[in-house]
């Protein structure tokens, strides 16, 4: 599995109980998996999902409920070590990571604290990570840099009262000292990515603190009303960043200075939204069980994403717990997925076949089978015929939840794993599972590759954008811009040439929203 490190993620209440148990939270966007008291965990699940409804609430952007295999699962580890060793390595600035793989997006976060005063910065980044999953998730166009992480920042400084509502919009406090002391980013570099990217020095700069001033001063500011909107449509409809801006905004040096006097305000405005402005659906609160409780650190260490020597490492332990547990069927699951992880395919069915005679309702024991199927069907000496039984393997999987993007994305990889023209059905497949998971921008890649291999130019230019947009995609995102320009002569007659890759993923695009008035 891919990774790739966010910071370190949120904190609330006390400590670890003595003989803590894990318990599992259910909400509508998410699954969460702690050795906490069930108040400290009831708090955490209702927290973020009144951060999730505040966004749609305020952005307008709204989001169907997702399958369960579309929510985003958060493991919290009993310590930031254990979340280091999870992630792999000793680095002691990674406190947290988030992997957004379509139906496997996962979070790894440090033990739960709520403090009073000013947010834990590590409940600010978790904020900022998932308002750009939020994000991307309601758009499909590419945002200029500054606007995907001013609107990020906007959010990510949300604060929990006492009394449970939300205060938005808040001074980003902790972008203070950079905004203060590191270098300046100028208006036109913020406003341009690619010159940004040309002038940008060796030191440290202020181009997040001065992103989310811009985003800030553009909501709430009354002599600028609308302008934020009117600039993100002018950008989405094709119109250069910088133009754009130039054309919306006026004199770009009148609106340096006016941000520069906007940072000296006394006070500036927010919103509070209050529990009852944001209603969410029960979160369900339960045990996992005995077995459970020991398979747990074993399947979140797997699916933070593990080499096959960490997976051989895992193997015995994996093993070990489901002997003890023999009639557990997610235990058994457990085993299933360590198994698979340590190239041990056989053994993965097999153990996965005894899970779903046990319970037929376990998603991950269909997942680990079919995979395990997947996997071999590579080097079987009849292929069509290895990948077919895959497929039906997914399909059990596919009953469970419809909406599994799993199943239609191996679907469509069955026929281009065989060198073959995907299927028209095929095709649709890959398209839905994009539909399901926009945060998975290698899926997005493939199908753009997709549109530009069948001739759908403009639908492949539409859709490597975002992914051409983001500012952390590194090489990914080289290739999506690379693409984009091919694409271009394609159109005038030349030949698309594809480029292929196997880089990390990470999730750092934003969609932006009407302005609306804030209180102070």
């Amino acid at each position: 599995m891919v990774r790739f490190w966010v910071a370190a993620l949120i904190s609330l209440l006390l400590a670890t109980p003595v003989q803590a148990r894990w318990l599992q939270a259910e909400s509508e966007h998410f699954v969460i998996y702690a050795e906490e008291s069930e108040a400290d965990l009831q708090h955490f699940a209702e927290m973020l999902e009144r951060y999730h409804f505040a966004m749609e609430t305020l952005t307008g952007k709204h989001t169907e409920t997702p399958s369960p295999s579309n929510r985003v699962t958060i493991f919290v580890m009993g310590s930031e070590r254990e979340v280091r060793k999870a992630y792999g390595g000793n680095d002691r600035y990674v406190a947290g990571f988030y992997v957004p793989n379509a139906g496997m997006s996962r979070a790894f976060v440090p033990p739960l604290r709520r403090t009073s005063g000013e947010p834990d910065f590590s409940q600010t980044v978790l904020l900022h990570e998932y308002a750009h999953h939020f994000l991307i998730s309601t758009s499909r166009f590419g945002m200029p840099r500054w606007l995907g992480e001013g609107l990020a920042e906007f959010f990510a400084s949300t604060k929990v009262l006492k009394d449970g509502s939300l205060q938005i919009g808040r001074p980003a406090n902790h972008r203070a000292g950079e905004l203060q002391y590191a270098v300046e980013v100028p208006i036109r570099q913020l406003l341009d990515p690619a010159l940004y990217d040309q002038k940008k020095g060796r030191f440290y700069d202020n181009f997040y603190g001065r992103s989310w001033t811009l985003v800030h001063y553009l909501w709430f500011s009354d002599e600028r009303k609308g302008q934020l909107n009117a600039y993100w449509k002018a950008v989405a409809s094709g119109t250069p960043t910088l133009l754009a801006a130039e054309q919306v905004f006026g004199d770009l040096d009148t609106l340096d200075k006016d941000l520069d006097a906007y940072l000296r305000s006394r006070r500036m405005l927010t919103y509070r939204l209050t529990p009852d402005m944001l209603p969410i659906r029960p979160v369900r609160i339960f045990g996992v069980g005995e077995g459970m409780d020991k398979m747990l650190p074993i399947i979140a260490h797997s699916q933070s994403g593990v080499s096959r020597e960490e997976a051989l490492e895992l193997l015995p332990k994996a093993r070990e717990v489901a002997a003890r547990f023999p009639a557990d069927a997610r235990v058994l699951a457990g085993q299933a997925e360590a198994e698979v992880d340590a190239g041990y395919y056989d053994e993965a069915i097999a153990v996965a076949d005894r899970a779903i005679a046990i319970d037929g309702t376990v998603a991950n024991a269909h997942l680990q089978k079919a995979l395990a199927l997947y996997r071999k069907a590579g080097d079987a000496a009849d292929q069509d015929a290895a990948y077919g039984l895959a497929i039906r393997a997914f399909g059990g999987l596919n009953k469970l939840d419809y909406d599994n993007p799993l199943p239609l994305i191996y679907l469509y990889r069955s026929y281009a794993d065989r060198g073959l023209e995907p299927s028209e059905h095929a095709q649709h497949a890959l398209v839905r599972a994009t539909q399901l998971a926009p945060f998975d921008q290698d899926l997005s890649m493939t199908l753009a590759f997709m549109y530009a291999q069948t001739g759908e130019i403009e639908m492949a230019r539409y859709t490597f954008a975002p992914v051409a947009a983001d500012p952390h995609g590194g090489p990914r995102a080289e290739i999506a811009r690379r693409s984009v320009e091919e694409l271009a002569d394609a159109a005038e007659g030349s030949p698309f040439r594809f480029s292929f890759f196997d880089e990390e993923k990470e999730t750092e695009t934003a969609a932006a929203s009407d302005p609306a008035s804030g209180t102070e």
